[in-house]
């Protein structure tokens, strides 16, 4: 899947989404379905679909949220395995392109560097690097939508460890994961305690001579069957898109009373979590050295592991966690401060990501660069002042898709109301007098601490808030006022569109 089309004849398009990943499909399914008449395309920088789950090949990488809400609510999810491996999500999007005849939509190695918004035109030029031609593209549109997720793609979170020259052997972030990494009879160090750690460790044993886990500090972690019994007892007694219904109604109200409990009850939260640990460990663990967080549950995410698999080989002694802060790296692995040394072969830094929102496009509005940090984010998808652009940025509390997916919807539902109107151009406007702004994630995970302060803002009502309840936001999205007060809206230009001058 990586053919290359020509936007030739096709502009100004109606809408541009950058990004085919799991955002940037789903809006093209949405757009297809919803509003045939317009037109659209999506461009992808890299040369497949997946996002994601093309970019990352490290061993074991799967999703840790289940599948009947990550998946799409209009697809289907056919898998017995609730919690899934990048394959199988690779495959479910290639079928979701297949099936809505997206292929001929989107454009490969088209990287989007910046776009400008033409207030006398009503357009946005986007500018694009081909990178299959090594030139500059440009592209018109009438409305910009970022399907380019939250982090940046071209480099992982990676901090310097002192004597990182002294080591012997091979220094690797998942990120960029060698395709011919052999590490059979190796031993391993993992650093991190996040999830990309957590299914890092169980995939590795097997093949490696052990596998040591070294975290400065520990994160809740949460044994989950990989399979939904009752799902897969459904999809056999009723329609697939019953069945799948179903499971995702029951999954989603999972997820928020597990996320209200830890909010409203955090010592009881965390004392369930605890037993949970104790009981896939063996007797005598030291369950309080190295599974006791210093915050309450969810105050950043969990680390859901399918069927135990962690517990187990920490169980099997193939695995083992070392907690505490690292002194250096040394020829042979890595010094604790304690004085504990961890023999290594090869070192895994499972240190993180770098957050990078819109891909790192340069917006401009009639030329003046548009600043992140000074804007207010409305309904979570747009930004003041900046007109006919809207970005998707899923849940940190629950399936990150199942916001993106009212996301896609409620923007389908303005561009039709819009068109019912007369209007062409749609802008937040920032309310007047004061408005107590607040970070756009409250989440206390290292990568948005790093760059909360180059993010744009949220406010402290509706609808400049960043909203954390699917059941809420999707009754507001299928029943709610399509156009709020804070949305101006504009008809197209009187005039013809001004013409480029022809260069020799």
């Amino acid at each position: 899947m990586n053919a290359i089309h020509s936007f030739s004849g096709e502009e100004p398009l109606d809408v541009l989404i950058v990004g085919a990943g799991i955002s940037g499909i789903g809006c093209g399914c949405y757009l297809t379905t919803d509003l045939p008449e317009k037109t659209w395309a999506i461009v992808e920088g890299r040369g497949e679909i997946g996002g994601t789950w093309d970019l990352f090949r490290y061993p074991g990488i799967r999703s840790d949220s289940d599948l009947f809400t990550f998946g799409y609510d209009f697809k289907p999810w056919r898998s017995d395995k609730a919690i899934a491996g990048a394959d199988e999500i690779m495959s479910y999007l290639r079928e979701t392109v297949e099936e809505y005849d997206l292929e001929k939509k989107i454009r490969f190695h088209h990287k989007v560097t910046g776009a400008n918004w033409d207030s006398e035109e009503a357009l946005w030029t986007v500018t694009l690097h081909r990178s299959d031609i090594d030139a500059d593209v440009t592209i018109k549109c009438r409305w910009l939508f970022g399907a380019t997720g939250y982090y940046d793609y071209d480099e992982g979170f990676r901090p310097e460890f002192k004597g990182e020259e002294d080591f012997k052997g091979q220094i690797i972030h998942p990120q960029h994961w060698p395709e011919d990494l052999d590490y059979t009879g190796k031993r391993i160090a993992v650093i991190g305690s996040g999830a990309t750690a957590v299914t890092l460790v169980p995939a590795m044993t097997p093949t490696a001579a052990h596998v040591t886990q070294i975290q400065r500090t520990p994160t809740y972690v949460l044994p989950m069957p990989s399979e939904d019994k009752i799902g897969n007892w459904l999809k056999r007694w009723l329609p697939a898109k019953t069945a799948y219904a179903l499971t995702r109604w029951k999954n989603v109200r999972r997820q928020r009373w597990v996320w209200l409990f830890c909010q409203k009850f955090p010592n009881a939260a965390r004392n369930w979590i605890r037993k949970m640990n104790v009981k896939e460990l063996p007797e005598g663990y030291p369950v309080d050295v190295h599974f006791k967080p210093p915050y309450g549950p969810w105050d950043q995410r969990l680390c859901a592991v399918p069927d135990g698999d962690f517990f187990k080989e920490l169980s099997a002694g193939r695995a083992s966690i070392v907690t505490g802060q690292i002194d250096r790296f040394t020829e042979t692995g890595v010094l604790m401060e304690s004085g504990e040394e961890i023999p290594a072969d090869i070192i895994v830094t499972a240190t993180g990501l770098n957050m990078k929102l819109f891909g790192g496009i340069e917006l401009r509005v009639d030329h003046k660069r548009v600043l992140p940090p000074q804007k207010l984010v409305f309904k979570g998808m747009m930004l003041d002042g900046v007109p006919n652009f809207c970005f998707a940025v899923g849940y940190t509390n629950s399936s990150w898709t199942l916001k993106i997916g009212l996301l896609c919807q409620y923007f389908c539902r303005l561009l039709k109301e819009m068109d019912d109107r007369g209007m062409a151009v749609c802008v937040p406007e920032r309310p007047e007098g004061e408005i107590e702004t607040r970070p756009l994630m409250d989440f206390g995970a290292g990568y948005v601490k790093r760059a909360i302060r180059w993010m744009p803002r949220q406010g402290d009502r509706e609808p400049w808030e960043m909203t954390f309840s699917y059941i809420a936001d999707a009754h507001m999205v299928k029943h709610g006022p399509v156009i709020d007060p804070a949305l101006h809206l504009s008809p197209a230009p009187t005039h013809e569109p001004k013409k480029e001058k022809a260069t020799a």
